[in-house]
């Protein structure tokens, strides 16, 4: 069952959820997902297979830090051994850490992810790239950070969009062009 802490911050009210939290009784899923860096090194240190546990809804802790858990937890978790490639099993959305960050435009865990060996490629669900997540989200910082590590301008989704194509008007960087 997802707690209502998680679901409260899926629907977008962080502060609900952040108050339905018991300190020190955080699931791994939810010191993930709200940045509870000590209480996640904690359930890291006593169980450490949890950096690659999967939660009930198809997210890996990692997917979840990059969702909304910031940069520190991103890189905790990374460094615990958190694969930085799995993808997600979600019935709504087949994404991989990389392409969460995006979504969320966190480009520090990006940077984490990016320097830690992600693939800037890694496709998600309809061949989306994180590429193609930041062009649409017009994240033209982002963007450049992914084609600074590699990432593929001319990969196509399986509709045949290019990044280019998703991002609106004016945001795709011009030096890429």
């Amino acid at each position: 069952m997802i707690s209502e802490a998680m679901q409260a911050l899926y629907a977008g009210k962080r502060e609900r959820g952040e108050a339905l939290l018991a300190p020190g009784q955080e699931t791994v899923f939810e010191a993930a997902a709200f940045g509870r860096v000590a209480r996640l090194e904690e359930l890291l240190s006593e169980h450490p297979e949890l950096a690659r546990s999967w939660s009930q809804d198809g997210f890996t802790p990692l997917h979840l830090a990059c969702f909304s858990g910031g940069a520190e937890t991103t890189r905790l978790l990374v460094e615990r051994g958190a694969d930085v490639e799995a993808l997600s099993t979600a019935s709504f959305a087949k994404v991989r850490p990389l392409g969460t960050a995006a979504f969320a435009r966190d480009h520090a865990s990006a940077r984490v992810l990016l320097e830690a060996g992600a693939d800037p490629n890694g496709p998600g669900e309809g061949g989306f790239t994180p590429l193609h997540t930041a062009a649409q989200n017009g994240d033209a910082e982002l963007v450049r950070l992914l084609l600074q590590h590699g990432a593929d301008a001319g990969t196509t989704a399986s509709d045949g969009r290019t990044p280019a194509d998703l991002a609106p008007a004016g945001t795709w960087p011009k030096e890429t062009s």
